[in-house]
């Protein structure tokens, strides 16, 4: 590893920023891209969008769920060593996809496969790489890790569509494989676990102060870690809030817009490669967004932002159905609205996360309330599909969603309000004391 060689002129921390967050951006267009393959396999294979939205909801659910086990792993074995064995997984899983003849094989390889691995360098690892390596602007540096989702889109979706368009879905599918292999260098030769292994602290970290970057060390079973982290949080409502909340959010975006906004416009006569490149445009507004979101998350009360996010989203959606069978001009202003805060909910999110229950703990709780976003992103992903096929079009998903998000916009406010109470409770009994 080089990494303990490199002397920069910037903190290490930023290098590693850049690598994680190119990691992410492969991850992010990794998991998309059965969203350009729906229909190219319905005309392949005969499948029906309900079967290859179910391989894809199986996808969703374990991007998710391998979230807050990676997260115990990662602090158990480190993270580059899961990173590695994550791209070396996807390039294999993904070049076996072009050999597949049955949907089964479709469910096992970019379901099960792609599923964990790329859950396995999702925004557990944002949230550990943020936390580990940053003390000053830890909330933009959380903003940019996740604006790479959108960024991968952007990369992503319309050279995937184009591909399948002209060389067909393989062509696709064998770019991604790729892709993981071109980064798997960076992540052996340059990746450092922690800012100590290299002779450093936490950018913007206290000199006199204990490294907060030994507050990541985990000595138990990877496994039990993750469900003591789970009990954790199910002990709390706040976790409960910013879960079910989260679950709206995956519901909202990956799991409705993200697999089915292409297909919904080719419905409605948009070809495939406009289509994606809508797809891209919302990830364009998307990284503005969220970078902002991040900033604005150290300085903002990040339920009020969450309570904007979830509104505004829902209004976006509700206009959705409308805009598809209307103008671009109606069409643009949802892409502008709804990109701006396609995942600007993440960095809010894991800042309530670090704070309610701690950096020590952040990891894998946040990736517990991940995997509540991606069960309700497997959720929409399946049923939104399974509509498509009895109804024969998407509006009451589009309108169920943005009535979601309204209803995630009241429930956010009340994050923290039961400590609040008691801190209010509290202070006039001190200052009793205190007068006697």
């Amino acid at each position: 590893m080089l990494a303990k060689y490199i002397r920069l002129r910037f903190h290490y921390g930023w290098l590693i920023a850049i690598i994680t967050f190119l990691a992410l951006l492969a991850s992010a267009g990794m998991r998309s891209t059965p969203s350009v393959l729906i229909v190219p396999l319905e005309k392949n294979f005969g499948w029906s969008n309900a079967t290859i939205s179910f391989a894809i909801s199986i996808n969703l659910v374990l991007y998710g769920l391998s979230g807050p086990f990676a997260a115990a792993l990662m602090q158990r074995m480190g993270i580059r060593r899961v990173m590695i064995g994550a791209l070396i997984l996807i390039a294999l899983a993904c070049g076996l996809t072009t050999v597949m003849t049955a949907p089964w094989q479709l469910d096992l390889l970019w379901g099960v496969l792609v599923g964990l691995a790329t859950g396995s360098i999702a925004s557990v690892l944002a949230a550990l790489i943020a936390n580990r390596w940053f003390v000053k602007n830890r909330g933009l540096v959380m903003g940019l890790l996740t604006a790479s989702n959108a960024t991968g889109q952007l990369v992503f979706l319309p050279l995937l569509a184009s591909l399948a368009v002209s060389w067909g879905w393989r062509a696709s599918a064998w770019a991604t494989a790729i892709a993981a292999l071109i980064l798997l260098p960076l992540v052996i030769l340059l990746f450092s676990d922690h800012p100590r292994d290299i002779g450093l602290r936490p950018y913007g970290a206290d000199p006199e102060e204990e490294d907060p970057s030994n507050a990541t060390n985990a000595t138990g079973n990877p496994f039990s870690d993750a469900i003591k982290g789970l009990v954790l949080g199910m002990r709390s409502k706040d976790f409960w809030l910013l879960a079910g909340s989260f679950f709206i959010c995956g519901a909202s975006t990956n799991g409705l817009i993200g697999t089915h906004l292409i297909p919904a416009s080719m419905d409605h006569g948009i070809s495939e490669v406009t289509a994606a490149s809508m797809l891209a445009l919302i990830g364009i507004f998307d990284l503005i967004g969220t970078t902002v979101s991040g900033w604005l998350s150290d300085r903002v009360d990040a339920r009020w932002l969450l309570c904007w996010y979830y509104g505004l989203r829902g209004l976006s959606l509700l206009l959705l159905p409308y805009a598809l069978g209307s103008t671009y001009l109606l069409l643009l202003v949802f892409i502008v609205f709804y990109g701006l805060d396609w995942v600007a909910t993440v960095p809010p999110t894991s800042r309530l996360a670090a704070d309610i229950f701690g950096k020590e703990q952040v990891a894998i709780v946040y990736g517990w309330i991940f995997a509540a976003h991606q069960f309700g992103a497997a959720t929409a992903a399946y049923t939104a599909g399974a509509l498509r096929t009895t109804e024969g079009s998407y509006q009451i998903s589009f309108i169920s969603a943005g009535i979601l998000c309204l209803f995630a916009a009241g429930m956010v406010i009340r994050i923290g309000r039961t400590r609040r109470e008691q801190v209010a409770i509290e202070i006039p009994v001190e200052s009793a004391s205190a007068l006697q």
